[in-house]
């Protein structure tokens, strides 16, 4: 099995303490951040926006983590310049609010970020089939988006081994799969058999019950079990 890298998720940080919690992430050996930007209407909850990322990017790149951020929101293409400026890494629009994605992720390459897509548990992978060559990074949502803490939707899984098969079948292209939800560590070692390559994890991460760098050794050691 692959073992799987692990993003952590600043959505359930303590942003009193977001830079600390964010470096205890990268003295962890994390090679990703994941920023979840919520507009309020795409999902009901309303988070950050690019000051947020252009305050952890000196940060990033002291440590050459990439920032990896995930726009649930309405109308994207309004807000990838603001972003990409303030220093992501990778954008990724949902498919279900882009009706020209193609021109979307133009913009996103456009803009020298890496180009992700992600899609809600109910949408199907058929959206996937006449963009996924042109994509960096496709994003299995596992709950439904809008808060942390949900419980990982088993029928995930399916869809999960399903989008690596298509992605294997792309002749000499490279995409990164990622699953965000519901991921802890009794079973993220399942998911990352599946085919998942990157996995969002937030209150698994950051919470009362250990540091962050012993959650994220938990996690890993279940990985490589």
């Amino acid at each position: 099995m692959q073992l799987a890298s692990i993003a952590p998720s600043i959505l359930t940080a303590d942003f009193t303490k977001l830079g600390e919690q964010v470096v205890a992430a990268f003295d962890a050996g994390v090679d990703y951040i994941h920023i979840d930007v919520m507009d309020g209407h795409f999902v009901p909850n309303l988070t950050i926006g690019p000051l947020v990322v252009s305050a952890l990017k000196p940060l990033a790149v002291s440590r050459k983590v990439l920032l990896d951020v995930h726009l649930m929101v309405e109308r994207p293409e309004t807000m990838l310049e603001a972003f990409a400026d303030a220093g992501a890494d990778f954008l990724t629009v949902h498919v279900e609010t882009c009706p020209h994605l193609h021109r979307t992720v133009q913009q996103i390459h456009d803009l020298n970020c890496k180009a992700g897509v992600a899609i809600n548990p109910a949408t199907p992978l058929v959206f996937y089939e006449d963009i996924l060559s042109d994509l960096d990074l496709v994003l299995i949502m596992s709950v439904n988006p809008g808060f942390g803490g949900q419980k990982f939707i088993y029928r995930s899984l399916s869809k999960i081994m399903r989008l690596r098969k298509m992605i294997d079948e792309i002749p000499g292209h490279q995409v990164i799969l990622e699953v965000d939800g519901g991921i802890k560590a009794d079973n993220a070692a399942e998911i990352a058999q599946a085919g998942a390559e990157l996995l969002v994890i937030g209150s698994a991460i950051y919470n009362r019950q250990g540091t962050v760098r012993e959650n994220i050794e938990r996690i890993k050691a279940h990985l490589t079990r």
